[in-house]
């Protein structure tokens, strides 16, 4: 009883301020100032909603009378219809599902955050579906406006809201004019009918927006609103708006290149025209929007005709090599690089292929010309060129296959039979990229050019014989005493090459690299060594020391007689760096000359006779040769 009276009341007290009547914006709308889709997430279930509603929030699929859930769909329970989220395009954004409590309260309830514009029309709209696969209680809603202090502005209701016989979503609302003295609001929903077999329904997408004059667009003076070309294309686009509605409105276009929309400052009429060449591939979206110029610059008061869609598709690119020259019995590779797509080639002879990148095997002289693709993506196509020519084939000659040359030298090389000439090795070359380089190799080396005409190429090969110079070594200089014999040790290098040694005299052979010298006398020797390649020879001196034999005697009579008195060395002068010492048998020094000292020996120790007896000299001479050593006897 006590349910059926508060019922009653409540409809009394809602029929007294209700002045308006289901209507959904004819016109054109505005970005939603309030838009209630009840977020998205991975997991099934949303979070609940606070203060938002007087309702009890679970995470249950089947909510009991009085409670809701947020969730990605309803699931079946064999009373309710599977009904996924309204949001377009979002499947993983979630809905608002409610078992009605069987006492009237509010569904949802939110300020607005945003100033309205004082007598501006907006619309108040949620989309709503009774979930009953069977008749059952109805659900019926309230739409209520209230001022910030609660002051109920305008209020509308939905009635009884009928099953259907498959899950629909409906959209239910109402506009409302803004007094001049009200710029802030609440929205609220509320359920009017009771709970118990029945009255379970989802609210999805809740929306408050402006409401303006009807406005349609289209593109370049057509209905149409939606438009394609290709990238670079040189025709212009021209966009237009009509307006029924004040004449006094403001306009302005924005576009939406993928990142929200932007206004187009300049745009400020009711058309516009775009630069085709202006916009690179990609989607754009348009639209004019209008409102009244004193509340126009508030984005809250704005409306917006229809969207227009300009998708620039992006032309194709062939990239091609313009020019290929191709040697008769070659393959023609008609290479193409760039944008996927389809292929139509033509050329001589009727020509024709859809490939990609064809090739023509076993060119002749009649393949010659212009070979001409056209790659289509899409709606787009564009055409590139490959002027072939095909050559007869080339011979390629070098002057001489075989050259000499000496160490040190160079020599000129000479290639023809083409266009282009290229040599390998680079090694030892002025130039590798003309016919006439000279070659200046250090080494032996085979030189290869490869002869092209511009499309034929021969490759042939010439060897730089290079000859080591002429080189001559005598050896160190030498000495030895007179009547000894010495091989004199000559070295030489080079190709091809003689040698010889002048003068001849006192040599065994003197066309022997090591002949036996024994010069009775200082002599020196020359090594000639000469090429039989005509390179420059070279020569080598050599020079023999003979130093005079030494005749030492053993034996002098120093008694005064002034025959054999002195001991005195013959031919001793001839080393003038000679040290002499004598000793005894105890080995003291008896006698010693240094290389400025007397060379001769009168039997005497610091002017006194030595004993008759044996004593022992040592003579270095200081020409290389080993101390000399023996004994002198004393007789008296």
């Amino acid at each position: 009883m006590n349910k059926t009276i508060l019922t009653v009341t409540v409809c009394c007290f809602l029929s007294c301020i209700t002045k308006t009547f289901s209507q959904t914006c004819q016109g054109s709308l505005g970005d939603p100032v309030v838009h209630i889709d009840f977020g998205r997430g991975s997991n099934f279930f949303g979070p609940p909603l606070g203060s938002n509603t007087s309702y009890t929030y679970v995470a249950s699929g089947q909510p009991s009378d009085g409670s809701y859930t947020i969730e990605k769909s309803v699931n079946s329970g064999g009373a309710w219809y599977l009904l996924p989220n309204h949001t377009p395009n979002d499947p993983d954004g979630y809905l608002m599902m409610i078992n009605a409590s069987y006492n009237p309260g509010i569904f949802y309830e939110t300020d607005v955050a945003t100033d309205l514009c004082p007598n501006t029309t907006y619309e108040f709209a949620a989309w709503v579906s009774n979930l009953l696969a069977f008749s059952g209680i109805k659900p019926n809603l309230t739409f209520v406006i209230l001022a910030m202090d609660n002051q109920v502005l305008s209020t509308y209701s939905t009635g009884d809201i009928a099953e259907s016989s498959s899950p629909t979503w409906k959209q239910y609302g109402f506009l409302f004019s803004t007094p001049a003295n009200v710029n802030r609001v609440k929205i609220r929903i509320i359920n009017n009918a009771p709970g118990g077999s029945g009255n379970d329904l989802a609210l999805d997408d809740i929306t408050f927006r402006a409401c303006g004059p009807a406005i349609t667009a289209g593109v370049n003076n057509t209905s149409q609103t939606e438009k394609t070309i290709c990238e670079d294309e040189n025709t212009p686009i021209s966009i237009s708006a009509q307006v029924t509605g004040s004449a006094s409105l403001q306009y302005l276009w924005q576009r939406d290149s993928g990142s929200g929309w932007v206004d187009l400052s300049n745009e400020t009429s009711t058309q516009m025209t775009i630069p085709a060449q202006s916009l690179p591939p990609g989607t754009y979206q348009y639209r004019m929007v209008a409102a009244e110029a004193t509340n126009f610059s508030s984005p809250a008061c704005r409306t917006a005709s229809p969207i227009v869609k300009v998708q620039v598709n992006p032309t194709p690119k062939p990239l091609v090599t313009d020019h290929q020259r191709v040697c008769i019995g070659n393959a023609i590779i008609l290479e193409l690089n760039g944008t996927e797509g389809t292929y139509s080639w033509t050329g001589p002879n009727n020509y024709s292929s859809t490939a990609r990148s064809p090739v023509i095997e076993n060119a002749t002289l009649s393949h010659s010309g212009v070979y001409q693709v056209t790659v289509t993506s899409g709606d787009c196509s564009a055409v590139a060129q490959i002027n072939v020519e095909v050559f007869p084939p080339n011979i390629a000659v070098v002057d001489e296959q075989s050259v000499d040359i000496c160490e040190g030298a160079s020599i000129g090389l000479q290639a023809s039979g083409g266009v282009t000439y290229k040599w390998a090795p680079s090694t030892g070359l002025s130039a590798t990229d003309v016919a006439n380089p000279i070659a200046s190799p250090t080494i032996t080396t085979v030189y290869g050019v490869t002869v092209s005409n511009g499309a034929c190429e021969n490759t042939v090969y010439v060897i730089v014989n290079v000859y080591k110079k002429a080189v001559a070594d005598a050896g160190s200089n030498r000495s030895i005493i007179e009547g000894q014999s010495i091989t004199l040790n000559g070295k030489i290098s080079g190709d091809h090459v003689r040698y010889f040694w002048t003068p001849s005299n006192y040599l065994d052979d003197p066309s022997k690299l090591n002949p036996i010298a024994n010069p009775p006398q200082d002599m020196t020797y020359t090594l000639n060594v000469w090429s039989e390649k005509g390179c420059p020879g070279a020569s080598s001196d050599v020079s023999i020391k003979v130093y005079k034999k030494l005749e030492i005697p053993n034996t002098i009579t120093p008694n005064g007689d002034g025959i054999n008195d002195v001991w005195n060395i013959a031919a001793l002068e001839s080393y003038p760096e000679a040290e002499i010492k004598i000793v005894n048998r105890y080995g003291e020094r008896i006698f010693s000359s240094g290389s400025s000292g007397p060379k001769s020996w009168d039997g005497k120790r610091k002017g006194v006779n030595v004993p008759v007896g044996t004593y022992y000299y040592m003579i270095d001479l200081h020409d290389g040769q080993k101390t000399l050593t023996g004994s002198i006897t004393i007789l008296r």
